[in-house]
């Protein structure tokens, strides 16, 4: 958290250094967190790239009051939101699946089944309902806890607590099912 308020301070006074230091520190984290709650790599992208430059425009009136990638993920979450409500009325159905694939593995075997296993946890994610859906990834990629996501949803702590463990016993049991076929 002090070496992101030093990165801010260093911004604001005209240091590309500090905000590609912010971008390179954050950015993969913001997508995956977008990736998730849209189940659109593109649409992820957009968001994310969206959201710092709008983060860059209102650099000179910025005030970090907490945890810097907390206001970044409460941004990338509402930006979320505002683009689901976008296509729900145009009635126009996410297709691209985020494919978020681990790099690490070693042989094409792994690569494979790595990227199966992704799929299915993308796809049974993206069967919950959003707000169950959006609780999970906030609180998992967002690392945000949950009174700043009952925050954000304008809900109670309850009713937050509540949608994360529906959406993870819906997981639970959707992933099992595959399992087991």
């Amino acid at each position: 958290m002090l070496e992101d308020r030093w990165l801010i301070w260093k911004f604001k006074r005209g240091s590309q250094d500090a905000f590609r230091a912010i971008y390179d520190k954050y950015a993969e984290d913001l997508l995956t967190l977008a990736g998730n709650l849209l189940n659109d790599k593109a649409g992820a992208e957009d968001i994310v790239q969206d959201v710092f430059i709008r983060f860059v425009e209102s650099i000179e009136t910025f005030r970090l009051t907490g945890s810097l990638k907390g206001y970044l993920a409460t941004c990338v979450a509402n930006r979320s939101r505002d683009e689901m409500r976008r296509n729900k009325r145009q009635r126009t159905a996410v297709v691209n699946q985020a494919g978020c694939v681990a790099t690490a593995a070693t042989s094409t075997v792994h690569l494979a089944i790595r990227s199966e296993q992704m799929q299915k946890v993308s796809r049974a994610l993206s069967d919950l309902p959003y707000e169950q859906r959006e609780v999970i990834v906030l609180r998992l990629h967002g690392d945000m806890r949950f009174r700043q996501i009952a925050k954000l949803q304008k809900t109670s702590i309850k009713t937050v607590q509540s949608r994360y463990r529906y959406g993870l016993d819906k997981l639970r049991s959707t992933l099992n099912s595959e399992v087991k076929q």
